[in-house]
């Protein structure tokens, strides 16, 4: 992790004027092809959920406006972020989320095993304490139940917080396609709209590609 010279970076004037801004924050919805990635997941015998938090997280990574934060006004830049996702109670004794945060790791089995070893190991639905002070996350939430065409997010109205959100909904099938709903919401200070082409690009290319 590095402090950005605000005074040297070609994007001081973008910073500034969305930083001002009452609420700089926006959110893009669009469907992803998971034709590949569907069939990757069962072939691999692998939880398409975590699977998809690792690719999400790891094309994120691959985009450096994604891994800028800002704190008390000043931004850093991290050389890595981790997903923090919500996820259900396996068990189904009830109808509660839970928030959990691995690392990320480089290797796609490794970190489907380890979010599912960490999910079933946590007891509480919000470990606060582990996450006090970072910002080194990416948030990730998975409506299943709904093909959605818009969503929002709880937030509050915090300059500061450029912590992505990502999330995705229910997959459905179109014209011999397998398409998933995702959305992608960001802080205008630090991510402008090329740089989110840039990252669903990114991703659909590791969605399409692995094998």
């Amino acid at each position: 992790m590095k402090y950005i010279d605000l005074e040297t970076w070609k994007r001081k004037g973008h910073f500034e004027f969305f930083h001002r801004m009452d609420y700089p924050h926006y959110n893009i919805c669009m469907n992803l092809d998971v034709s590949n990635f569907v069939q990757f997941s069962r072939r691999n015998n692998l939880s398409f959920y975590y699977a998809m938090v690792f690719a999400g997280t790891s094309a994120l990574n691959q985009i450096e406006n994604f891994r800028y934060r800002i704190r008390d006004g000043k931004v850093v830049l991290h050389d890595k972020v981790h997903p923090s996702f919500t996820d259900m109670d396996k068990a189904g004794t009830d109808d509660l989320f839970k928030f959990v945060t691995p690392e990320l790791g480089d290797n796609i089995f490794d970190f489907e095993r380890r979010a599912k070893e960490t999910s079933e190991n946590q007891q509480e639905y919000f470990e606060f304490e582990k996450l006090a002070g970072r910002d080194d996350l990416v948030y990730i939430t998975c409506i299943p139940w709904i093909s959605f065409t818009h969503i929002s997010h709880t937030i509050s109205f915090n300059k500061d917080d450029s912590v992505p959100r990502i999330s995705w909904g229910k997959f459905f099938t179109q014209d011999n396609k397998i398409l998933l709903p995702f959305s992608v919401q960001v802080n205008h200070a630090l991510i402008d709209c090329y740089h989110v082409g840039k990252y669903i690009n990114q991703l659909q290319t590791f969605l399409d590609q692995i094998t």
